[in-house]
């Protein structure tokens, strides 16, 4: 009975993590691209979008948190998926950056929100105040400065696990070195570049699932139950 529990959880792991991944990759891309859409890049704008596009970004920002909890769910069932081969070293940073990453966005999002809120208020005494510009500053630079570096550091130690335990393809992982980076150091260069994250994720999900479905049973559960199994065996 037990062996069949661990076979099923075996399964199921890899396909929670890709499925989790692909609408972490979808939600965000679509909440971005209503962002993009509706915001002006300029911090300094003085906010005329509060009056023209206030419901585009309200349904950006309820998509943030689902978002969110899908990136969440796919962090945890990926470490379950590695199991004993996960390295300590890079396994507290490769936890820390995508929690550090989800707190930046909820911040990001909540600042947004807050400024919404207080122009519904007081519409005429938000729009081109000193709070409006330090909030929108604020927003601003934790999205495209450290949030986005911050998902550079997720994608270089979630590669180097990828090669190291194979959980990935090699050229994906590879991949995911030159396009953090990219993120690292010419994300100020691109305007598009908050895409990388996600669309990144999105592959590694679609890899990760496509070879879940191609997996027998007997190496699926080989392959997650570490490289210390052998010797507790013996």
């Amino acid at each position: 009975m037990q062996n069949g529990y661990l076979t099923q959880a075996n399964l199921r792991t890899p396909r929670a993590a890709a499925v989790a991944g692909m609408l972490f990759s979808v939600l965000l891309i679509i909440a971005f691209w209503l962002f993009r859409i509706s915001v002006p890049a300029d911090p300094q704008e003085p906010g005329a979008w509060l009056r023209t596009s206030s419901r585009t970004v309200a349904l950006a920002l309820n998509l943030v948190p689902f978002s969110g909890i899908a990136f969440l769910w796919f962090i945890g069932v990926l470490r379950d998926r590695l199991g004993r081969a996960e390295d300590k070293f890079f396994a507290t940073v490769f936890f820390g950056s995508g929690l550090l990453f989800l707190a930046m966005l909820f911040t990001a999002a909540a600042l947004v929100g807050a400024i919404m809120i207080a122009f519904a208020l007081q519409p005429q005494e938000l729009v081109g105040s000193a709070t409006f510009h330090f909030a929108r500053a604020a927003a601003y630079s934790m999205v495209n400065v450290y949030m986005i570096k911050t998902a550079s550091v997720f994608m270089f130690t979630t590669s180097t696990v990828a090669i190291y335990t194979g959980i990935a393809p090699r050229w994906l992982a590879i991949l995911g070195y030159v396009l953090s980076l990219l993120l690292l150091f010419g994300s100020y260069y691109f305007s598009w570049s908050f895409v990388v994250f996600p669309a990144w994720v999105f592959l590694m999900s679609a890899c990760i699932l496509m070879d879940s479905v191609r997996e027998p049973p007997s190496s699926a559960v080989g392959r997650t139950s570490g490289p210390n199994d052998a010797d507790n065996g013996a």
